[in-house]
């Protein structure tokens, strides 16, 4: 049994047509049970296969982007810049209580709230992982010292990650305080 274009055919189609292909062919028509449990195999194979490295790929790629996250903060909560020059993109767009900051703001922000080390803990984290995207949306809880003064601030965050040369790298994030 084989495949043949039909001349005429208004639509177009392939059509079967017997005597195609020799005889013992692999793809000639056999009948049984036998046939059908070895396709079967084979596609529950297959797609097993699939599913397993799609798993493995996403799943991996997903604690890569976590440990940049946590990388984040405990780096911004040391005051670590050249870690944090390191995580972000240097095209960054962050969005802070409305605001727009660019990188070079956010890292001389830290800079300068260097003398005053807070404690970032993350509350919430859940990690979407598309091809070489990644999208982290969560809570996280701060503590810090501001005029003298300890606050407890908890924050909403949305952020975006692209894996850049094997590298995750962060290119876009939103953060916005939580009512109490």
């Amino acid at each position: 049994m084989g495949l043949a274009y039909e001349h005429g055919n208004p639509r177009r189609q392939l059509r079967p047509r017997a005597g195609i292909l020799p005889t013992g062919h692999f793809l000639r028509q056999e009948q049984g049970p036998m046939r059908t449990t070895n396709w079967l195999l084979i596609l529950v194979c297959a797609g097993s296969l699939r599913v397993r490295a799609q798993e493995f790929g996403e799943g991996s790629s997903a604690t890569a982007v976590l440990a940049q996250e946590h990388a984040w903060f405990d780096a911004q909560a040391r005051s670590d810049n050249r870690v944090l020059d390191r995580i972000f993109d240097n095209a960054l767009v962050y969005i802070e209580d409305g605001r727009l900051v660019t990188k070079g703001e956010y890292l001389s922000r830290v800079r300068l709230a260097g003398s005053h080390p807070g404690q970032i803990t993350v509350e919430t984290t859940t990690v979407h992982v598309f091809a070489g995207t990644a999208i982290v949306v969560g809570t996280y809880r701060e503590i810090g010292v501001k005029d003298g003064k300890t606050f407890l601030r908890r924050w909403r965050f949305i952020d975006t990650w692209v894996n850049k040369q094997g590298s995750w790298i962060l290119v876009a994030a939103g953060a916005a305080p939580l009512s109490k």
